[in-house]
């Protein structure tokens, strides 16, 4: 089947939400068979998570509480792109906002879209080595994490028995673990 079977054109948008963070879109469009439809979608500016990994195989891990969801969860550092940022430096500052933790090596991963039937959000996975810890609170004022470093099993076991819930955060672990264990290169 040929993706023009497939596509859907835009007829008309109308912007219903305008926020600091998410943007609300009402599409008008002509679907393939001739017939229109209503797409109400979120524009995001897109994020970058780390799996940051220290020398002896740790990763650092956050908790940290989501207000949309009233829990504390376990995630991997990760943040919004600022306008016109590098996808690479966003994942290299949100690191230390959010760890403490610099860099001396980060490898771009994958990346993917963790809610396609309502936003255009893409989030780039980067593997960050040759940590160094720097001293202090780095965070942004309106964030309160817990930081954590914990082997690369005990995260998995966390994930196998349901103690991560986070989509970045499980994502990236499988990639990692593919990563990590060299069954892909």
């Amino acid at each position: 089947m040929s993706d023009e079977k497939l596509i859907e054109k835009k007829i008309s948008s109308k912007k219903v939400f305008s926020g600091k963070l998410l943007h609300v879109n009402i599409d008008e469009v002509l679907l393939p068979n001739g017939k229109t439809s209503a797409r109400e979608y979120i524009t995001h500016p897109g994020a970058a998570v780390i799996i940051p990994v220290l020398e002896n195989g740790d990763i650092v891990m956050l908790r940290q509480f989501r207000y949309p969801v009233n829990e504390v969860l376990y995630e991997l550092p990760a943040g919004k792109l600022d306008k016109g940022e590098d996808p690479l430096e966003c994942a290299k500052r949100e690191l230390f906002e959010e760890t403490g933790y610099t860099c001396n090596e980060i490898k771009f991963l994958n990346s993917f879209y963790p809610c396609i039937g309502y936003s255009d959000e893409k989030i780039l996975i980067y593997l960050a080595k040759g940590l160094t810890l720097h001293k202090g609170d780095h965070s942004d004022e309106d964030e309160f994490l817990e930081v954590m470093t914990m082997s690369f099993q005990k995260a998995l076991d966390l994930l196998k028995n349901g103690k991560i819930t986070d989509s970045k955060t499980i994502i990236s672990l499988f990639w990692a673990d593919k990563i990590l264990s060299n069954r892909w290169t």
